[in-house]
């Protein structure tokens, strides 16, 4: 039985639909703790056979503004969602490497080892490139260090986290301290300040400058991705639902970043771990996105009825094709079994997927520089 056990390797889901949870129990309450889509399995990290084919598709592709016939049918990316969908679950099928885990990213943290190749220590970065926005632009190496994942970079000098290295990094106060401080730097350069230690955020004085910078030097969006997953590996799960909230209203709502919009919605959301808050941002992103039939990410046309009130964002799923309008009855029985008849946008709320496996829009060119695992 033993070896039966041993031996034995997860599927890996071959659709969109199978890499995604988001809409399995729509629901507009809130869901327990339990639903979150993280510790699902022991023994995390990336399967080594996928790592080339997790690199992001992302590029921000412009909305669509032609009529629904006369557009060919969008899908979601099946690599996007199964890239996140391994993150989400701690990396099934991954082999734990045979090496001794030196914890380097923890040393690094605690500034007693430089990044590799450039030789700079951690606290040299946060105290002396903070709005160099020139060096945080162009250096391509210190971020797999800053944010460290259990899967490989294009640096491959920066090591990968352990879930070992994980739980001792957790409890090390100085190393938790610099990592905030590493987000708040990068904040600073995408135009944005930590407001508080609840990982709420706002525009920075210099909002208007670095947003224009970071809708047009698109390979921040691989970046950003990466960030928030490593948040989310370093306990800091709850800090991802006000950014990816922020980058949504200011793409679909402000127009401050357009070329955003779906790096936002494939990739940002689907960071997050539970159900409950990747539903609340979907459905605050099909209420803001323009046009309303073009919205690939749910919730599926089957659970769409009354008691999902999106105004005009409730158009089809990634099918392009309109679901018929529930008649008053099944609307009011809707309402009844929710007890809401509209949806309430917290400022925690985004977006999820519904298609079949296919491919994104085309492939973003800074991923062949840097891979926003």
């Amino acid at each position: 039985m033993g070896n039966l056990l041993g031996s034995w390797r997860f599927k890996e889901p071959s659709t969109v639909q199978e890499c995604d949870s988001t809409w399995g129990s729509d629901s507009e309450s809130e869901e327990p703790a339990a639903e979150d889509d993280s510790g699902v399995y022991d023994s995390g990290g990336p399967a080594e056979s996928d790592r080339a084919a997790g690199d992001h598709p992302e590029d921000g592709s412009p909305q669509l503004t032609e009529s629904p016939e006369s557009l060919p049918k969008m899908k979601r990316s099946f690599y996007a969602a199964r890239d996140l969908y391994k993150y989400r679950h701690s990396y099934p099928n991954y082999r734990k490497s045979r090496q001794p885990n030196e914890y380097r990213n923890l040393r690094f943290y605690l500034n007693k080892i430089p990044l590799v190749p450039d030789g700079i220590y951690v606290e040299e970065i946060l105290t002396k490139w903070r709005g160099d926005y020139d060096k945080l632009e162009h250096n391509h190496t210190y971020i797999q260090w800053l944010f460290p994942l259990r899967e490989q970079g294009l640096n491959f000098y920066a090591h990968e986290l352990t879930q070992e290295e994980i739980k001792e990094f957790q409890s090390t106060r100085e190393a938790k301290r610099r990592f905030l401080a590493a987000y708040s730097l990068m904040l600073d350069f995408y135009g944005i300040k930590l407001l508080d230690k609840s990982g709420n955020v706002a525009r920075a004085p210099n909002w208007q400058e670095r947003f224009q910078h970071l809708n047009e030097s698109q390979h921040n969006y691989l970046r950003i991705t990466r960030i928030l997953k490593s948040l989310g590996e370093l306990g800091y799960e709850a800090f991802k639902a006000p950014l990816v909230h922020l980058f949504l209203e200011e793409s679909l709502c402000h127009n401050t970043l357009p070329n955003m919009q779906h790096s936002a919605l494939e990739y940002f959301v689907y960071t997050i771990r539970l159900p409950a808050t990747r539903r609340r941002l979907l459905r605050y992103a099909r209420q803001h996105y323009r046009p309303a039939h073009a919205f690939l990410w749910g919730p599926p046309p089957k659970r769409r009825g009354g008691g999902c009130a999106g105004g005009s964002g409730g158009g089809a799923g990634s099918s392009g094709i309109r679901a018929p309008a529930p008649t008053p009855e099944q609307q009011r029985r809707g309402e009844e079994s929710t007890g809401i008849g509209g949806i309430i946008v917290s400022s925690h709320d985004a977006a999820t997927c519904t298609n079949l496996a296919g491919g994104g829009p085309k492939e973003l060119e800074g991923a062949r520089e840097e891979r926003a695992q």
